[in-house]
């Protein structure tokens, strides 16, 4: 159990290394879909991401979908045609799958069925000679020692393969449940006051990984924010997908070329 104690720095816990060959000049980064079939607007424009992209890599930083409760769900028909559409890029351009807190059941079944690569949290990217530090976020968000608690307990493998062991509906309907009680417990908060990565927390992880960029999603707060006096540290968070039941739609990519980061609108994706 990692010490949950107020203003404790979680350990940095190394990062896993990916070089981009010379072949990629156009890397994506996205995060916080969170599909399921009540979205088929978001999951729409996904699948059209997909299918007509120009990056030659897609970072996908976790939440892909709302709730992933085993890779068996693939077999599922909703479930079935996401994954179909990832393999279908997968099978030309290198796929990259970080888990989120919905979704950290998400396993190497399923990546292998979308062609995909299984990111550890964090992962470094070296790209256009500079360092990226890519996580999902949750994991930083100290103040939210509850979710914490709740990370560190289903996180563990003995957790993990109890879980895995009851059948799919049931798991369905325990995630189901789970959303439900989380959709109470933010409706009772104002947005302003949900738990943000902590910055000092960030910062160290940075310094420990020796660059001076995060990207992480986890937040829905998508922006650029420093991380220390100098300006010299930076945390790039990235947009949530949002174009179902909001008068608001949301949802752009993150992309990193020879000419730096830019923020693309899924329009001129």
């Amino acid at each position: 159990m990692p010490d949950l104690t107020a203003g404790a720095l979680p350990p940095f816990p190394g990062a896993q290394a990916i070089h981009a060959p010379p072949s990629w000049r156009c890397i994506d980064f996205v995060s916080d879909l969170h599909l399921h079939a009540e979205l088929p607007r978001t999951t729409a424009a996904f699948v059209h991401y997909l299918a007509h992209t120009r990056a030659d890599a897609v970072f996908i930083l976790g939440d892909l979908f709302e709730a992933w409760v085993g890779d068996d769900m693939r077999h599922e028909a909703y479930e079935g045609a996401c994954t179909a559409a990832l393999a279908d890029y997968g099978r030309g351009h290198w796929l990259g799958i970080m888990v989120g807190n919905r979704d950290f059941l998400l396993g190497a079944d399923m990546a292998q069925a979308c062609h995909a690569h299984l990111l550890d949290d964090p992962a470094m990217l070296m790209a256009f000679g500079q360092s990226l530090l890519l996580t999902h976020g949750d994991a930083l968000c100290l103040a939210d020692t509850d979710y914490l608690r709740f990370r560190a307990q289903v996180r563990t493998q003995d957790w993990q393969a109890a879980f895995l062991t009851k059948p799919l509906a049931e798991r369905l309907a325990i995630a189901a449940q789970m959303r439900m009680a989380s959709a109470a417990h933010q409706q009772q908060q104002a947005p302003e006051t949900w738990a943000d990565v902590d910055a000092q927390a960030a910062l160290s992880w940075l310094t420990s990984a020796g660059t001076q960029l995060m990207v992480h999603g986890h937040t829905h707060r998508p922006g650029m924010f420093p991380l220390n006096a100098e300006g010299t540290s930076h945390r790039v968070v990235l947009s949530d997908w949002g174009l179902d039941h909001t008068p608001t739609p949301r949802g752009e990519i993150l992309r990193l070329t020879p000419d730096g980061l830019k923020r693309i609108p899924l329009s001129d994706a």
